[in-house]
């Protein structure tokens, strides 16, 4: 045995040949590209094994470096071909057909197209009579059980409160403080007059601690349910969810170019329906689902996530997530759908087609149907504007290469239209220079249109009602208002161009729609304010002096005041030419 060791040895220091490839032999590279083909050695069949000698190791060297990845290359031909190649753009393909669109209503808002409305009138087609009295009823129902057990009784909240409590919700979105009562602070940095003229804050702080949006019986027997398949988790805000849903649905019908995209509104609630997105401004939160019109930003359908499926389709969830927001009726044919990669799937695509929905998005190369070709020689720094493209069927797989490479999946596209972008370079001299270079029309598309959902959250951004709350429902009814909002200031848009007229902007939109709910609120009553409360109750700002008053012309509707000091009551009726009786 020690001779046999002593020979192996000699030989293989002695054969420089011999011991090269017996070390490509048992190389790890090796091992692997033949570990599928080749079966492991039963250890009782093994003969002695021989001691390996110790070599001088080799330097990494290029040469050594490129055989490495030319046996990766052969390892990657081994893969799945689908017997195409990639194809550049001297290559010319076929345009498919275009849709012909023809959609279930006419394109726009579902509303009288000659009539004028109000913000009021536009807000309440989504927070209506009947989502009002609903809310009504269930905060009623609620506040009578919180209150069994404290000293102050509940008193019954009625429509007008809550349109007045609306109101102030949106205020609070123009005029945005750190804690809700400092709106009715009257310190010289925080006197704000029209929040105390709505609604005195213990009423307003009573009626957001009890605000619900589904009977309390009706939740306490969906809490019996916790750990069945019956377990509704969004049973807490389902009767509004569901109102808001059908009104978004039912007074707009969209365009043809849509799109799909999540959103998430920011909560640090503890509760399993909270999601973590990283690559969104807003990382922790309850997400969205969201569909889009990609001209105006219109929120047509949603859903909040809230887990995985009972029932999947095995698909992927993405695919079950964009066929569940097309599920809305009258919605026709014809439409362009753009999405983005986590959504893009060849099967989703083909599915949609068969729907008459045509649709574009970035893919991930992993993604189950993408082609799988052999190794096209890109180099390691292509160009900028460099396009591959290949065509399976009905769908167009391309690759762009711009700063990086962008991979795409369309039913609509050809490959390339002679579209160009502009993007600065340094030349030569380094200087910044705008160079032309070629871009496919499914991204030019897709950077168009893709940005329905980015819209509508920008809007909803630049006056969010939400405020931070220990309740995870509450987190969802003020996006719920804000919503409302923005769906009804786009239908205001929409409407100002069918009509051909000014148009109001959303801050405008808002302040307009803050004082028409005020008037139809119930404003201050003192007979519900504790008796030491009551001698600034009720008081509203002189129109004329800007002080406070308790003095309220009926006739006029004005605030105004008489003290020893001044009359601007007698002022006021003066300068507007009304002398009648009351006010001599």
């Amino acid at each position: 045995m020690a001779s046999k060791r002593r020979c192996s040895s000699v030989s293989t220091v002695s054969s420089p040949l011999k011991s090269a490839s017996n070390k490509w032999e048992q190389s790890p590279l090796r091992k692997r590209l033949r570990y599928a083909s080749t079966p492991k050695k039963d250890s009782s069949s093994s003969g002695p094994k021989t001691r390996k000698t110790p070599s001088t190791p080799h330097k990494n060297t290029p040469k050594r470096k490129q055989q490495a990845e030319s046996q990766q290359v052969e390892a990657n031909r081994g893969e799945a071909d689908d017997g195409e190649k990639w194809r550049s753009v001297e290559e010319e393909d076929i345009e498919p057909p275009q849709p012909r669109f023809r959609p279930g209503r006419c394109a726009g808002p579902q509303l009288n197209r000659t009539a004028h409305y109000t913000p009021l009138e536009l807000f309440q087609l989504f927070f209506s009579a009947t989502v009002i009295d609903t809310l009504v009823k269930n905060t009623n129902a609620y506040g009578k059980i919180k209150h069994q057990t404290q000293k102050e009784k509940w008193v019954p909240v009625t429509a007008a409160d809550m349109y007045s409590f609306i109101s102030l919700v949106l205020y609070m979105g123009l005029v945005p403080l750190k804690t809700l009562k400092e709106f009715w602070r009257g310190s010289e940095l925080f006197r704000l007059p029209f929040p105390a003229s709505v609604m005195p804050c213990r009423r307003f702080l009573a009626i957001s601690r009890s605000l619900h949006m589904n009977d309390p019986a009706v939740e306490a027997a969906n809490d019996q349910k916790k750990g069945t398949p019956g377990f509704d988790k969004l049973c807490k805000i389902k009767p509004l969810y569901e109102q808001i849903l059908e009104a978004c649905c039912t007074f707009f019908h969209p365009h043809q170019h849509i799109s799909i995209d999540e959103r998430m509104v920011a909560s640090k609630a503890r509760i399993g329906l909270k999601q973590y997105i990283r690559n969104k401004p807003t990382k922790w939160g309850f997400k969205l689902f969201v569909l889009a019109d990609s001209v105006c930003g219109y929120t047509i359908n949603f859903f909040v996530y809230g887990g995985r499926e009972s029932e999947p389709t095995g698909k992927g969830a993405g695919y079950d997530a964009v066929m569940r927001l097309l599920d809305i009726p009258f919605l026709g044919k014809g439409y362009k759908l753009y999405v983005d990669n986590y959504y893009t799937s060849p099967t989703l695509f083909l599915d949609l087609l068969k729907r008459k929905i045509w649709a574009c998005g970035t893919v991930r190369s992993n993604v189950n149907g993408f082609p799988k070709t052999k190794w096209d020689n890109v180099p390691e720094k292509t160009p900028r504007g460099t396009i591959k493209w290949i065509r399976k069927g009905e769908l167009l797989f391309v690759r762009w290469f711009d700063t990086r490479e962008v991979s795409m999946c369309s039913s609509i596209h050809k490959a390339y239209n002679h579209d160009v972008a502009r993007r600065k370079v340094k030349n030569s001299d380094g200087q910044w220079t705008v160079k032309h270079v070629p871009i496919p029309g499914c991204i030019k598309d897709y950077n168009r249109y893709m940005g329905g959902v980015d819209l509508s959250d920008a809007l909803i951004g630049y006056y969010n009602v939400l405020h931070k709350t220990h309740k995870w429902y509450k987190t969802l009814f003020y996006h719920f208002v804000d919503i409302a909002t923005v769906n009804a200031f786009i239908l205001h848009k929409e409407m100002c161009k069918l009509q051909s007229r000014p148009m109001l902007t959303q801050k405008r939109f808002r302040e307009q729609l803050i004082l028409l709910l005020a008037e139809i609120g119930s404003g201050p009553n003192r007979a519900n304010v504790a008796s030491r409360y009551r001698a600034t109750i009720g008081r509203r700002v002189c129109v004329v002096c800007k002080k406070k008053s308790p003095i309220y012309c009926s006739t006029c509707h004005k605030t105004l005041c008489i003290t020893s000091l001044r009359n601007c009551y007698s002022e006021w009726h003066r300068s507007n030419n009304i002398c009648h009786s009351d006010t001599e």
